[in-house]
């Protein structure tokens, strides 16, 4: 076999091998939402949810619990003002967190959500929220973010207990915070 049909065949070998990356790269969102499904981790909240189609259902009530944590290299302090909440299904519901940048110099932070159990996440409705938005804190500001939500209705009945979780994580280096100077 000559050199010039040996180097043809490594090229389309690594033609093909570039395609098949590239094609897994596509494939992966579709495969995280299944193994996500599978395993009951992440789950991820229902798209947009008109408060005006709800209907509150006072015969239950469903315990939502509150969970903030930092990702490794964030330094914030951060925190829901209550652990939990009674909410009655189909009830427009706000928690407040606080976040406050204990540092020299500004930050910039982003949340991203969790619901737990995964299986009710798609009847876990935010319709405002601190994730939607990075957040951007100067030297020593503390903020409050609100979180409005409703539990849909149609909650199956054997789940009275849902956790709402965020991670905090520090953006600075992706979007640096624009520092405030005072006039």
């Amino acid at each position: 076999m000559s050199e010039a049909t040996s180097n043809r065949r490594l090229v389309i070998r690594l033609l093909v091998v570039v395609l098949g990356m590239f094609g897994f790269g596509f494939a992966l969102v579709p495969i995280y939402d299944v193994m996500c499904q599978a395993f009951g981790i992440n789950g991820k909240t229902a798209g947009a949810y008109q408060a005006s189609q709800s209907v509150v259902d006072e015969s239950r009530q469903v315990r939502v619990q509150f969970l903030a944590t930092n990702s490794a290299d964030m330094m914030w302090e951060f925190h829901p003002v209550a652990d939990e909440v009674l909410v009655h299904p189909g009830q427009s519901t706000e928690m407040i967190f606080i976040a406050r940048n204990p540092s020299d110099k500004p930050m910039s932070a982003q949340a991203i959500p969790s619901v737990a159990p995964s299986t009710a996440a798609a009847f876990f409705h935010k319709t405002e929220c601190f994730c939607f938005t990075q957040q951007v804190l100067q030297a020593g500001e503390r903020i409050e973010m609100p979180v409005r939500f409703i539990v849909d209705k149609d909650l199956p009945k054997d789940v009275r207990h849902l956790t709402l979780a965020y991670t905090l994580f520090d953006i600075t280096e992706r979007k640096p915070p624009v520092a405030q100077t005072t006039p």
